[in-house]
């Protein structure tokens, strides 16, 4: 008599290509039946990968066989069929690029505090820093220093994600020392990008975000052209410089061969306000530039963030503003995660999933 309980641990040794979780946790187990000396199910896979279909099974029967050498395995693989394309992340919900027009506007601030602002709220959340250039997330998560491993699966090498204040992250700055310049041409930086998406082991997430350079350059385009883009969060300070430049930013997701819907904006840098007297504000960089970009992308401003000495420091830190249960701010960035899920709520309601931007030889 074969015992239904030890085909199910014999079972989880074997791991799902995408997430790294075994396929029992990860559900990819379904009609399960031991009858007898006959053990059936079926795998449910989220893609039609023929390679993966043969790694997969004989993987299964390969565990059985150590436990049960005699017993009669029927598998059957099947694809999910709420699936419309291979999608390249079939395990995350929502992927959230934040972007800006310009540097030096706090876009990895807001990537970071919104992060870890969505985990807080119980979200299952990652975190790619695509500013390969100029990679902050190490520090500003507390994972300077730190090294992803690699694991092995299906003859694949897999990185797997760091993890820091609920988050799963990925940087180049893991890759590279902090004071080494990293100095690639576009295909080199969108391969590295590509990488980053396809060959981690992310596991199940509600929102993957994804921390942009500036501008509307290689990665940008390598972006759309990889995972289907849920939306854009645009970032901008009030002043008319910043946001003519996110202007630009915010219509390349725009394009009709794009069409990434915008999430909102966030407006960093709102005003001054000084610790010691935290009634006041100061608005250094003049007022009302991100409810303008907001009018022009006919979307949200999902919150504004004052300039404030502590987030600074909380980044530099690496404890970032959101995850400090009294810091001054968490409430601002608290209150971001909860529109930002709203305005992807409601864009799943108006808007078609987006598609992977195609490029015509």
């Amino acid at each position: 008599m074969l015992d239904h309980n030890a085909v199910v641990a014999a079972l989880r040794n074997v791991k799902d290509p995408k997430s790294g979780q075994d396929i029992i946790t990860a559900k990819m187990i379904e009609d399960f039946r031991v009858e007898g000396n006959n053990i059936s199910f079926s795998i449910v896979l989220k893609s039609n990968d023929q390679e993966l279909k043969s790694s997969l099974n004989f993987a299964c029967m390969e565990q059985i066989a150590m436990i049960y050498p005699d017993a009669q395995t029927h598998i059957h693989l099947k694809i999910q069929s709420d699936q419309v394309n291979d999608s390249v992340l079939p395990q995350v919900k929502n992927v959230i690029a934040v972007a800006s027009g310009k540097g030096g506007v706090g876009k990895s601030t807001v990537s970071v505090n919104l992060a870890v602002g969505l985990a807080n709220e119980g979200y299952k959340v990652g975190l790619i820093d695509a500013d390969l250039y100029g990679p902050s997330i190490p520090t500003m998560m507390g994972l300077t220093g730190q090294r992803p491993k690699v694991e092995l699966l299906y003859g694949k090498h897999k990185i797997v994600p760091l993890f820091a204040h609920g988050v799963h992250v990925i940087s180049v700055g893991f890759i590279v020392e902090p004071e080494q310049a990293v100095v690639l041409r576009g295909p080199r930086l969108g391969g590295l990008l590509r990488q980053f998406i396809q060959d981690c082991l992310w596991p199940e997430l509600d929102f993957l975000v994804i921390d942009l350079p500036p501008g509307t350059g290689d990665i940008q385009l390598t972006l759309v052209q990889t995972v289907p883009v849920t939306g854009a969060v645009m970032v901008t300070t009030p002043q008319e410089v910043s946001v003519i430049d996110a202007v630009k930013a915010m219509n390349m997701f725009l394009l009709p061969n794009v069409n990434v819907p915008i999430l909102g904006v966030v407006e960093n840098m709102s005003w001054f306000t000084p610790e010691e007297l935290p009634d006041n504000k100061y608005y250094i960089f003049g007022k009302g530039g991100g409810q303008k970009l907001a009018s022009m992308a006919e979307a949200n401003l999902l919150a504004q963030i004052p300039l404030v000495q502590s987030v600074r420091e909380a980044g530099d830190w690496g404890s970032p503003a959101a995850a400090q249960s009294n810091h001054p701010l968490k409430g601002v960035f608290e209150q971001l995660a909860k529109n930002t899920v709203n305005s992807i709520n409601l864009r799943h309601e108006l808007y078609e999933p987006t598609k992977i931007v195609r490029v015509e030889q």
